[in-house]
Parts: structure tokens; C-alpha cells; sequence
């Protein structure tokens, strides 16, 4: 099954939380502070596969969730950080959020990893926590949740050369013969219901074929297959556009299939392109040649995939034309970094609303030291009312009204108010 599209749900692991605790030996005076820290939780990850073809994998796996991070121990001992999951997806996948308004990254070479859900920051222990003026501090952080996102995968077929045309024009047996592919192969349309994919030898060189299948008249409008496989020629590098030479005209044949791509992306027509003149072994089909070659003024050959006539001429015509034509990924360029300082000490960092009398505090910052509270120990608690202080939440209540005993709400917990 070719599967090219599919929604996921990612979860980065919960960072463990930091330990409260302290050292109680018998002849260790003023022993302190011992609770460790608590490790990374596990990030998901996407890695390049050449041998994957298609996104099966995810069609079945809806929910990917990286393992929490270990809490700290006491004796100063740091919690371990969880195993990162990799999914392994083929080359060309593209990863979008839900509703396709931001491209996260892509994928373009095996072993590539790109990170689509961030695992969260491990908790402090409170041997973190100590200083001259509290040595003993008897609070410890919550570990960061991990990141969530629901995310839409896409695949695009990355191969060197695209093969187009009509089906039952020959383009999967031209696979067949000149590659280590094994496409299905049939005396009727739309055979080939899904890219095959097969790799080229040429002397030293070597290149990616595609087969792509369903392009007809009107593909771009839903006709056949092709609305649904027209995006994987997007980057493909040289077209092979295979025309069947014993059809009643194989010029009209080879003007629709170009109108497709203009209709579908004009830019297309600019890619470089071999006309590839198959069955010319069939009666008649060398003055069909003939007479095309008197219409179209690009690269042609005229062969016999299942005959397997001329393909070395076509095959080493195609490694010319590819040294000359450009690649549509640009290889990543290692750039000087410019670090500028950002003051974002003007930037809300909190907002207050109203609601049926309750005062609800949201922003992310807020958020972020709310999670990281442990409200089990008073020190813990202590400190987060002091942090909301120092961030200005005490006076922007007061000046939204609020009074003695009102209740605040932050996330789903609700407290007092208290002057």
C-alpha cells in the first residue's frame, strides 16, 4: 500500500523531576543539600531512510510518545536521561503542522534526523539550589513537560529522473530493464497504481528512476491518478517523457502530457527533458519517429524497452543531460551565525481575563513556572509566589480589582488571593 500522506501526534517525554534531600551521615557536619537533578525527557525523532518508499509506517502508528526522563535520587545522584524514539521515514518526507501553514523540515538524505518533538528540561535538585544566603534550601524543580504537536507528514518522491507519460506506454517496463526494480507490469491502464523507484547504473555513474504513475489529459483536475501523484515530480531533476510511438498521433499525446505540467506548475516546462520514442520495433514506428523528430526540438532516442534496444544510448544521454541540469535541493551550507541581543523584557509575559468573577492568568512563561512547582513543599510554594512578584502579577491584579480572598486561576488550579 503507498501511502504519501498522513497526520500524527507526537509527545516529547516529561523531564524527570530534581530530588529534595540531604546528607544525614553520622560524622558529616552540616551535611547540606543531596537531591539530584532529574534527566531529559526522550525527544521523537525522524530519520532518513533510503530504504523506506512510502509512509506506511505512520498510517498505523497515530500516537508517537517519547519516554519521560528519570527523577533525581538523593546522595546527589542525577536522574537518567530518557532514550530518544526514531522513526525511520523514507527520503523526500516533509513534516508541516496540522494545518500546513509552517514547513517544520524536511528530509533529503539517509541517516538525516530532524527532531519534531523536543523532550522537556530535567527538574533541579536542591543541591542546585544552595547558596550563601540559603544553604539549605528544602524545595526542587518539576521536570519541563515535552513538546506536542499534531503534525501532517507528506512525501515527495526524491529521485534524480521522472519518467511521464501515458499509461501503457512502456515506462514501467523501461524500469524494469534498466533497473533493479520489479514494478508490476500489465497490458492495460493504470497498471502502475503507485512510484516505483529503482537505481541506475551507468558506468561509474548512477542516478534514481521513478516511475510515476495515472498522468492523462486533465490529470490536474482530478482525471486518473494524476492529481494525487503530479506533486512527486516536483523534484525531479530531468523528465523522461516516454511516448508510445504507435498510437494514432504521438504529438498530441506528448502536447497534453506537457499541458498537464504547465497546468499543474508552469515551472515544470523548464525542466530539462529527454523524448523517449518507445516500440520502435512495431510496424511503422520509424516513420512516426521520423515525423516527430520534425516537431520537437529537445533530446530524443527512439527505443525498445522490452527488446531492450538503444537503452545504453538513452541511458548515458540521460547522465549528460543530468550533469548539466540543476539540483532542486541545495546541499545544506554551513553559515556564520550572528548572535544580536533580543530584549523581550517588553513582551507581555502574562495576561489576566476575567471570568464569572475568577481571575485567569495565562502566558506561557507562567506556565512554564507553574509546571516546574512542586506545591508539595512549602518552600516550593514560597518561591513561585515570589517569582509571580518579581514578574509583576501581585500588582496587575490588584489593578484589575482584585481583592482579599478573590480567586486566581492558573491552568485548572485555582487559589486565593491573599494581601
Amino acid at each position: 500500500m503507498f501511502i504519501d500522506e498522513v497526520t500524527v501526534e507526537v509527545y516529547g517525554g516529561k523531564g524527570g523531576n530534581g530530588m529534595a534531600s540531604y546528607r544525614r551521615e553520622k560524622y558529616v557536619e552540616f551535611g547540606g543539600p543531596w537531591g539530584g537533578n532529574g534527566g531529559r525527557g526522550g525527544s521523537v525523532i525522524f530519520v532518513g531512510e533510503e530504504g523506506e518508499q512510502t509512509l506506511i509506517n505512520l498510517q498505523y502508528r497515530r500516537h508517537i510518545k517519547a519516554d519521560k526522563g528519570v527523577s533525581g535520587l538523593s546522595k546527589g545522584q542525577h536522574g537518567a536521561n530518557a532514550n530518544n524514539v526514531y522513526v525511520k521515514v523514507p527520503l523526500g518526507t516533509i513534516v508541516y503542522n496540522a494545518d500546513k501553514t509552517i514547513k517544520i523540515g524536511e528530509i533529503t538524505r539517509h541517516q538525516q534526523e530532524l527532531v519534531v518533538a523536543k523532550g522537556g528540561k530535567g527538574g533541579r535538585g536542591n543541591m542546585a539550589f544552595a547558596t550563601h544566603r540559603n544553604p539549605a534550601p528544602d524545595f526542587a524543580e518539576n521536570g519541563d513537560p515535552g513538546e506536542y504537536f499534531k503534525i501532517s507528514v507528506e512525501l515527495k518522491v526524491l529521485a534524480d529522473v521522472g519518467m511521464i507519460g501515458y499509461p501503457s506506454v512502456g515506462k514501467s517496463t523501461l524500469l524494469s530493464v534498466v533497473s533493479n526494480s520489479k514494478p508490476k507490469i500489465a497490458a492495460y491502464p493504470f497498471t502502475t497504481l503507485q512510484p516505483n523507484l529503482g537505481m541506475v547504473y551507468v558506468g561509474e555513474e548512477q542516478f534514481v528512476l521513478a516511475d510515476l504513475p495515472g498522468l492523462i489529459e486533465d490529470a490536474h483536475q482530478g482525471h486518473g491518478l494524476g492529481i494525487r501523484f503530479l506533486k512527486h515530480i516536483e523534484r525531479c531533476r530531468l523528465f523522461l517523457h516516454v511516448v508510445d510511438l504507435t498510437v494514432d498521433d504521438p504529438y498530441e499525446t506528448y502536447q497534453k502530457i506537457n499541458h498537464e505540467l504547465e497546468m499543474y506548475d508552469e515551472a515544470l516546462l523548464d525542466r530539462p527533458q529527454i523524448v523517449v520514442c518507445n516500440k520502435i520495433d512495431m510496424p511503422g514506428a520509424k516513420e512516426a519517429f521520423e515525423a516527430l523528430q520534425k516537431k520537437i526540438d529537445k533530446p530524443m532516442v527512439s527505443i525498445s524497452a522490452i527488446q531492450k534496444t538503444k537503452l545504453n544510448e538513452l541511458l548515458y544521454l540521460t547522465v549528460e543531460q543530468l550533469k548539466l541540469a540543476p539540483k532542486m535541493i541545495e546541499e545544506d551550507v554551513e553559515e556564520q551565525k550572528v548572535y544580536t541581543f533580543v530584549d523581550d523584557s517588553k513582551e507581555k509575559a502574562f495576561e489576566i481575563n476575567i471570568e464569572d468573577g475568577v481571575y485567569v492568568l495565562t502566558g506561557s512563561k507562567i506556565e512554564l513556572l507553574f509546571s516546574r512547582t512542586d506545591f508539595s513543599r512549602e518552600d516550593g510554594i514560597k518561591r513561585f509566589a515570589r517569582q509571580l512578584r518579581t514578574l509583576g502579577v501581585d500588582q496587575a491584579l490588584r489593578d484589575k480589582g482584585c481583592k482579599h480572598h478573590d480567586i486566581v486561576r492558573i491552568l485548572k488550579y485555582e487559589f486565593e488571593f491573599i494581601e
